[in-house]
């Protein structure tokens, strides 16, 4: 059964180029793959409206669907398949459409000025310290990346009088071309050999960026890391990558997390572990320490005869999570403290302390 493109685009059957034209801008953006990752259905939604698009907006090939309810038999070449521009019913309304559809027409570019093209995405690394993952830190970044030229201001030439439409393919960025074969002739579209498809000649390209309408430049902002941002986690900072090219907009820069090794700290996950080397003597009958948390130290109280090895858990005390829910447990393990050096009198009194145990060792381990 033929499908319906005038319901997949939702317009009517006497619906305009220019409502096709707005009905599909709406659509390409709602269904665009970049657009939906999560949704795997989008990308074959995305293909039916471009489908439906590149019929109805032929005049030729829409007069052949509303006649006979399909095109194939009647010299349609399908998108997709070869059949050259599919909005070329809409005059000027070319795959530069999609882009405005998509990003909003963002940087300013006119399709007219020649093609515009998104900026690549960069990527840089970062190192904080725990106590900064903890708070959340404001982190400076210097970096060399591509920027729209200031002497040409992204043009490519040295005035806008020196950029002008290709004269070779009328601004369409591809010729269409005869091919004679043994089973006639057949026509392609190929590329434009003198503008290479960017649709403009250059008169007089700028000598600083040779025309690119770009340069490589010393380029320093503020990055800021919230709290909780743990090691190989990456922040998105939009429009910060590299410039678009022809007025384009820009790529987006994505910021990896990496931590210092912590000199008392280790990590799993949110939860900060530590190791407190503990005195015989106060394992043994109670007592009062220090211990080291992320925003400084507290008092730990001891419970006589506590084992080494003994984990003291504190609730709510280690790292923030990132989405903002709650925070990691903070554990101390206390280990016995083993003297290197003792004086004569206290090797006595642990001479006396183990004879005292004397009677306990006699009867052995399960005694």
């Amino acid at each position: 059964m033929a499908k319906d493109y005038y319901q997949v685009l939702g317009v009517s059957k006497n619906a305009s180029n220019d409502d096709i034209k707005k009905a599909y801008k709406k659509l390409a953006k709602q269904y665009h793959p970049d657009l939906n990752k999560d949704n795997p259905s989008a990308e074959e939604k995305f293909k039916e409206i471009n489908e439906a698009v590149s019929v109805l907006g032929d005049e030729q090939k829409r007069q052949q669907y509303d006649q006979f309810g399909t095109t194939e038999g009647g010299g349609f070449e399908g998108f997709g398949q070869g059949g050259g521009n599919p909005f070329g019913g809409f005059g000027d309304f070319d795959v530069n459409d999609i882009f405005d559809a998509f990003f909003g027409g963002r940087g300013g570019g006119s399709r007219r000025g020649g093609r515009v093209r998104r900026g690549n995405d960069l990527i840089v690394d970062i190192t904080i310290t725990l106590e900064e993952c903890a708070k959340g830190v404001t982190k400076p970044l210097t970096m060399n990346a591509s920027q729209a030229c200031e002497e040409c201001d992204g043009r490519g030439a040295s005035s806008p009088d020196d950029v002008s439409t290709c004269s070779k393919c009328g601004g369409q960025g591809a010729v269409r071309v005869n091919k004679q074969t043994p089973f006639g002739v057949f026509a392609a579209t190929r590329t434009c050999p003198t503008c290479h498809g960017e649709r403009i000649e250059v008169k007089n390209p700028c000598e600083t960026c040779d025309g690119d309408g770009r340069s490589v430049r010393k380029k320093t902002l503020e990055v800021e890391v919230p709290a909780g941002a743990l090691e190989g986690t990456k922040l998105r900072i939009t429009d910060e990558g590299e410039a678009g090219f022809r007025g384009g907009p820009a790529g987006d820069l994505y910021v990896e997390i990496h931590l210092e090794p912590h000199k008392f700290f280790t990590l799993e996950g949110n939860d900060v572990f530590a190791d407190v080397l503990v005195p015989f003597t106060t394992m043994a009958l109670g007592g009062e320490i220090e211990i080291p948390f992320i925003e400084g130290t507290e008092t730990l109280k001891i419970p006589h005869g506590t084992q080494s090895g003994h984990v003291f858990t504190f609730k709510n005390r280690g790292i923030p999570r990132l989405n903002g829910f709650g925070r990691g447990n903070h554990q101390i393990k206390v280990v016995v403290e083993v003297p290197t050096k003792l004086s004569k009198k206290q090797e006595q009194l642990l001479k006396d302390f183990d004879e005292g145990s004397s009677e306990k060792k006699k009867k052995g381990w399960f005694g």
